[in-house]
């Protein structure tokens, strides 16, 4: 037997109702909304050239930004899931004769079907690299940056399209019953229960993603990337093994470079610490929405850098021991190459600073996302 398309029919429960579609799609909205705004900051945060810099203050800006990122993101999975679900039966509805209302169905159903295909990329793809595997060819962060922008366009036509029909639905009643409606059998819950089971679902995966970001929320946050813990108390993204680094790390014989212009200067480790310790509280804070507070000590970097005659107002570029994948190379604007609390620092919480944290040194900032924050520093080099 020929399997047929459904029809509204073949679903008669009266939750299929455009009422609660247009009240889930409406915070679904608001998710998609501040996940797209929060992922632009991000990728402008990671680049290398930054027009207009980001401002290093307050310390914890990115921490947030991508606390919300995370959560709005997981937030939007049950919220998405029921609209759906609300509208299943009028997705496969015959569309009517006029050219009008033809065009106006094929850009609503496109919306659609561009949307959701958009969404399950973003989810995907940000669920995979919170393991820190990559099992395609091209570049997550671009290629995630580059479909945020399909699913917000997707977006703003579907609501463009349905902008009338979302009105009415907002100002109607839940509870109304609609003549069309009087034969359809009672569902288990009615509208409103629905609505209230949907926010609880949308709640439930925000908090169980927010232990990473949260504090306090450890225990329930069985979706987090990453829980509070790790090496000296701080989780980690990369391993020093995972970086190929352990051997030229743990070399006694390692320095670091720091070059301006035709002036060089090699400091090792014990260099470093002969220098003027300073200690600072900053978040590190990744992409995947994890971040953590630590207690970080080393030598300012603006100090290191008047060992080599820069002036200031320069970016400055910070290269790893780590010769592959992200994180072997950042670029540091200048207000941040400035800024007192911008450490290449040697010990994180009272200790040295363990292999994957880093060791021998590593760059710390504030307000930077943490794949900027190289590790395993091989050079520091003034730009200007």
């Amino acid at each position: 037997m020929r399997p047929r398309v459904p029809r509204p029919g073949d679903l008669p429960s009266r939750l299929h109702d455009v009422r609660v579609a247009a009240r889930v799609g409406r915070w679904l909205g608001v998710c998609f909304a501040l996940a797209f705004v929060t992922g632009l900051l991000s990728h402008y945060a990671q680049a290398a050239h930054q027009p207009i810099p980001l401002p290093t203050r307050p310390v914890w800006g990115y921490q947030v930004t991508q606390a919300l990122h995370v959560l709005s993101g997981t937030a939007a999975v049950p919220l998405l899931l029921v609209k759906l679900w609300t509208v299943y039966p009028r997705l496969f509805q015959r569309p009517p004769r006029e050219l009008r209302a033809v065009v106006l169905t094929v850009l609503e159903r496109g919306s659609i079907a561009l949307l959701v295909g958009a969404a399950l990329f973003e989810v995907t793809t940000g669920l995979v690299n919170v393991t820190q595997w990559y099992p395609w060819q091209f570049s997550f962060r671009r290629a995630h940056y580059a479909v945020a922008w399909v699913a917000a366009g997707a977006l703003l036509v579907h609501v463009a399209v349905k902008l009338p029909v979302i009105r009415d639905a907002l100002a109607r009643d839940l509870d109304e019953t609609a003549p069309q409606e009087a034969d359809r059998p009672a569902a288990p819950v009615d509208r409103r229960g629905l609505l209230r089971l949907t926010w609880l679902a949308a709640g439930t995966a925000a908090v169980a993603s927010a232990g990473g970001t949260l504090p306090g929320l450890d225990r329930l946050a069985v979706l987090s990337a990453r829980r509070a813990g790790g090496p000296q108390g701080v989780p980690v993204n990369r391993t020093a093994r995972a970086a190929g680094v352990v051997a030229e790390a743990t070399d006694p014989g390692w320095v670091c470079e720091l070059r301006h212009r035709d002036r060089v200067i090699r400091l090792g480790r014990d260099e470093l610490l002969s220098l003027p310790q300073r200690t600072v509280d900053l978040p590190i804070a990744c992409v995947e929405g994890w971040s953590a507070v630590g207690t970080w000590s080393g030598v300012r970097l603006w100090d290191l850098l008047r060992l080599v005659e820069a002036t200031g107002g320069a970016d400055v570029a910070f290269h790893s021991l780590q010769r592959r994948r992200g994180g072997r190379f950042s670029v540091l604007p200048a207000p941040f190459a400035s800024d007192p609390l911008t450490l290449v620092a040697l010990g994180l919480n009272g200790a040295p600073l363990s292999l994957d944290h880093g060791f021998p040194a590593r760059l710390i900032a504030p307000n930077r996302p943490g794949v900027t924050q190289t590790k395993w520093l091989a050079r520091i080099e003034v730009l200007g």
